[in-house]
């Protein structure tokens, strides 16, 4: 059996998705054949992989992102249960890739333990063909209402015996109280695999926390590994949208005399927000998630992103007046975007009986076709052309397809084999595809016809913007701040011998389960 590790979390987004990255790309250049593995993910920002059977198949972008920090193709035994909120209260299940199901508070314990097998089993496959397999957990291991039935934290630690690390976002604050508090309310058995604690996000001078850092050992009883400090050019791949911060990223000074501002509407079921990344990595473009009208008035660019729950968000566009100000900036002349379920938005009308089983319900009218929704989502990785020769490519995840179109409509893009994709009607764009704008000349070409129609015409795009050189180049800043910052020697002893023996008991420990006949 491979080594293994567990990176648990105080809460969501302190960063484990980051410093499983940065541990598979620390061991990927020491030669060591790793993987990275999330039991159960919880995300509308998802990726497609296409496995050897050349079946396509989705998983959390994270994972996605982390394959690629260790240096292999992602595969949906990476991320074996993916949770997409379609609201509150459900949410679609993908089962080693494929949606499978719909779940609800109400039902969902009577599916964990088919859940919890498949992961187990998925996770042991792993274990047998990887040196080193990095887990991350979901949330927080101290979830006491959930503990009966975890497969995803101390759970999954307790079945595969995995030694468990614990990091804490410093930039929230209450850092210790957090590390101490998530090993406290812990049982015995979870206890004796938590080894220690990362802090992450730390800003400042590290003497100061350096006391801190010795009592929290005190009494626990567990090192901490090390202290990763804030980077603000770690942005890419974030798990969720929720984690984006107002401007994407840190926008560098234009190439010409004027920038593009780009204004994405951040959906209450936004997917795939990811798309937009890529204009963010451009020089002179600014990329911002808004609910704001007036930052969407005076964008240049508008862009209505992926949504898991497109009619909804819709009539949340109506009730909020975003839509009006969406069809006024259109009406302007200046640039619209629609992404899958953005796109959707953007049609004549919608027939759903699939997500939100409403029937026909009227778009925003902007291009000119109509869309329907299949019980059967489509899911596959996508290439072709745009504007003449230029090469695209992408991935689908969608329910909705148009079903009518206006004859001779002008695609936005072409498949290979010469089906047409999306529309582009004058000022007004739409596709279901993802992840155009990784595709360096597209964006460029793309951004340049942005430019014209905005009137922005002191913007000049940069020709020599990778977004895969970005990516990266924060892939390896990941790296670095692991070799750099943690104790490797004590991490690498961790993975290779397991839970150390002797750990002290913490009180009070985990409360009674409750009864739940």
């Amino acid at each position: 059996m491979s080594g293994g590790l567990l990176v648990a979390g105080t809460t969501s987004d302190a960063g484990k998705s980051v410093l499983t990255a940065g541990i598979c790309r620390w061991l990927h250049r020491r030669g060591v054949k790793v993987a990275p593995f999330k039991a159960q993910n919880m995300s509308n920002n998802s990726a497609v992989v296409v496995g050897a059977d050349g079946r396509a198949g989705e998983i959390g972008r994270a994972q996605a992102m982390q394959a690629a920090a260790a240096g292999i193709a992602p595969q949906v035994r990476f991320n074996p249960v993916l949770l997409k909120p379609g609201s509150d209260l459900s949410s679609q299940v993908v089962l080693l890739g494929e949606a499978v199901d719909h779940v609800h508070a109400g039902n969902f314990r009577s599916l964990k333990p088919r859940l919890a097998e498949t992961v187990h089993t998925t996770l042991a496959e792993l274990r047998a063909e990887y040196d080193v397999v990095v887990c991350e957990g979901a949330g927080s291991p101290a979830e006491i209402n959930l503990r009966d039935t975890d497969f995803v934290n101390m759970g999954l630690a307790r079945h595969a015996r995995l030694p468990t690390i614990v990091v804490g976002d410093i930039d929230r604050g209450g850092v210790f109280a957090a590390l101490f508090g998530t090993v406290a309310l812990l049982d015995a058995a979870d206890q004796d695999l938590v080894a220690g604690f990362v802090v992450n996000k730390f800003r400042g001078d590290l003497d100061l926390l350096r006391p801190g850092i010795g009592m929290l050992t005190a009494v626990t009883g567990r090192p901490t590994y090390g202290v990763l400090p804030f980077d603000v050019d770690l942005w890419l791949d974030a798990e969720d949208s929720l984690a984006y911060g107002r401007t994407l990223g840190r926008p560098g000074p234009p190439r010409g005399t004027q920038w593009l501002d780009v204004a994405v509407v951040r959906l209450p079921r936004i997917s795939n927000a990811t798309d937009v990344e890529a204009l963010a990595t451009e020089p002179g473009v600014r990329v911002r998630l808004t609910v704001e009208p007036a930052e969407v008035a005076a964008a240049d660019l508008v862009v209505l992103p992926g949504s898991k729950s497109t009619v909804d968000d819709l009539a949340w566009l109506r009730d909020t007046g975003l839509s009006d100000v969406v069809c006024r900036h259109a009406a302007a002349g200046r640039p619209l975007l629609g992404i899958c379920g953005g796109f959707q938005m953007l049609a004549r009308s919608i027939h759903d009986e699939v997500e939100s089983r409403r029937g026909t319900v009227a778009c925003l009218g902007l291009l000119p076709v109509d869309v329907s929704f299949a019980a059967r989502k489509t899911v596959t990785r996508s290439a072709g052309t745009a504007f003449g020769a230029v090469p695209v490519h992408g991935y689908e995840i969608h329910h909705g397809h148009v079903t009518h179109a206006d004859p001779g409509l002008p695609p936005l893009l072409t498949h290979l084999d010469g089906r047409d994709e999306g529309a582009a009607v004058g000022n007004v764009f739409g596709t279901h595809w993802h992840g155009t704008f990784e595709s360096d000349e597209f964006r460029r070409r793309f951004l340049t016809e942005v430019a014209r129609l905005a009137g922005r015409h002191g913007f000049v795009v940069a020709p020599d913007t990778s977004f895969e050189g970005a990516r990266e180049r924060s892939l390896d800043r990941l790296g670095d701040l692991v070799e750099e910052h943690l104790d490797t020697d004590a991490l690498w002893r961790l993975i290779e011998d397991g839970p150390p023996a002797g750990l002290p008991f913490v009180p009070p420990g985990a409360p009674p389960l409750p009864d739940r006949a």
